[in-house]
């Protein structure tokens, strides 16, 4: 009998240890995905292979990001707001001696700490001009990718310079291959590669669906309904996205691995209706912080998550990620020695229960002009815009039909004129779509949140944004973006 107790002890230890092993965790981001670009936000949109995931997980129905590419990367990788990192104003240019500050560790670190392999493919976006500052020295094993915020999907150049990189090395052999199919290979690779007995975290930085419009004639065939040449082509390149996504879900399964992976899948910006993008209902887009420019097509899927098939409508944002990553990765919440933004999610969307985020700050700038927005805070379902909320200040439906937008240089500016120095406020539950500014019936609620508001801006770093260094110039690197003129 005592014999058997022991085995029982035994195998009850062995259990609590499987169970308590890390899962792996593939982080996904499209680039410049619109809100109703994707088919569980819009029938339309053919994305099988997303869609099914989102019905086996959840749905994120508010969760937030940056209006621009690079300030929303460092949030995903760093969980700081921008604004406490110089990073809000714009984006990271190729000719800008700036990165995401070397003294914030980065999620792959963090993970790395924890037994994790971890591994990039795709856009960095996030700062070159030292080696200090690329990828594989900020807590990734390999690197397989770009530098910049986007380039030719076949020739992987953008003004000038070719940009493909093989950790450190210049991968000039992948030249007039499209960049997804190449992201696709790199990823079955390492998980080919990858030692199961470790927990792996793969970080799908995916190219799709950022300009320029390009893709194989075969996915924009899958839309003949589509009058309208550059959105039939943009949504071939989302359908494109989503083949790459069932691939990868694919290698996942055949290395016995799929089971015990967590995805998130997120956008990193609104849609850019001057490149098809679309986030109808939503007002705004890409460069505003309007809900279109902001408010992210998203789910999670995998172990741990009790409730599935559901959507979530608990606040997150995108500096949410690292410290609920490295929960789920078994590390502490909040990890040791980071003092940023973030809240640990974990809890509510693994139990679909209350967020703990009541709050959030889609932006604070102070360059002019005021591109990205000046300044919005969300409190509870109360959301107050300071001054100019930033381009494409409309609600935008996909041009299925249309001919492209008619938006002038004029409409912007007018726009422009007439919301500097104003407050705006928006109950977004009874409003998501942000049609009824409540700001001069309300003067509580906006004296509320602007002082709310106040005290963030209060901790604001000024935003680093230099002059172009000459020493960048491809020219000067045999043709290619380079780091070390920094």
């Amino acid at each position: 009998m005592a014999g058997l107790f022991s085995l029982c002890l035994i195998y009850l230890g062995i259990l609590l240890s499987v169970q308590a092993k890390p899962p792996h965790i593939v982080f996904i981001v499209a680039d410049d995905l619109g809100w109703n670009d994707i088919g569980f936000n819009n029938p339309d949109m053919k994305t099988p292979h997303l869609d099914k995931m989102a019905g086996e997980g959840v749905i994120l129905n508010q969760s937030y990001v940056q209006p621009l590419c690079s300030p929303s990367r460092h949030s995903f990788m760093t969980g700081y707001y921008p604004f406490h990192a110089g990073l809000q104003h714009r984006v990271i240019m190729p000719e800008q001696p700036v990165c995401s500050p070397l003294d914030m560790q980065f999620l792959p670190k963090y993970l790395k700490d924890l037994g994790y392999a971890t591994h990039m493919v795709g856009k960095w976006h996030l700062g070159f001009c030292k080696w200090e500052c690329t990828p594989t020295h900020r807590g990734f094993d390999s690197f397989f990718g770009y530098y910049n915020a986007q380039e030719d999907y076949y020739t992987h150049d953008w003004k000038g310079g070719y940009d493909l990189r093989q950790n450190e090395r210049l991968a000039t052999e992948f030249n007039g291959t499209y960049s997804l199919y190449s992201y696709d290979q790199a990823a079955a690779d390492i998980i080919i590669n990858h030692n199961t007995s470790e927990p792996l975290f793969l970080y799908m930085a995916f190219q799709n669906v950022h300009d320029p419009i390009e893709v194989p004639k075969k996915y924009e065939d899958m839309y003949p309904n589509i009058q309208n040449e550059g959105r039939r082509k943009f949504s071939g390149m989302v359908s494109a996205l989503d083949e790459a996504v069932g691939n990868l879900t694919d290698k996942l399964a055949q290395k016995g691995m799929k089971d015990d992976t967590l995805f998130v899948f997120t956008a990193d910006n609104g849609g850019w209706p001057l490149y098809y993008g679309n986030n109808y209902p939503l007002r705004g887009a890409k460069f505003t912080i309007y809900e279109g420019g902001t408010r992210a097509a998203g789910f999670v899927r995998g172990p741990g998550l009790n409730v599935t098939g559901r959507r979530f409508d608990g606040l997150m944002h995108a500096v949410d990620w690292l410290p609920t990553l490295v929960s789920v990765g078994g590390g502490e919440s909040p990890p040791v020695g980071y003092k940023g933004d973030g809240v640990n999610m974990w809890p509510a969307l693994s139990q679909l229960s209350s967020s703990p985020r009541t709050e959030l700050v889609y932006n604070i700038d102070d360059l002019f002009p005021y591109e990205e927005g000046h300044a919005a805070i969300r409190v509870g379902d109360y959301k107050l815009i300071d001054g100019y909320p930033g381009l494409y200040p409309e609600w935008y439906k996909p041009q299925s039909v249309e001919k492209d937008y008619n938006i002038t240089k004029l409409d912007i500016e007018q726009f422009e004129q007439e919301q500097v120095s104003r407050y705006q406020l928006y109950n977004l539950k009874d409003d998501p779509t942000e049609h009824n500014d409540l700001s001069s019936n309300n003067p509580d609620i906006v004296n509320k949140l602007a002082a709310r508001l106040k005290t963030y801006h209060d901790t604001m770093v000024p935003a680093n944004y230099p002059l172009p260094n000459p020493f960048s110039n491809p020219k000067l690197h045999g043709g290619a973006w380079t780091p070390g003129w920094c």
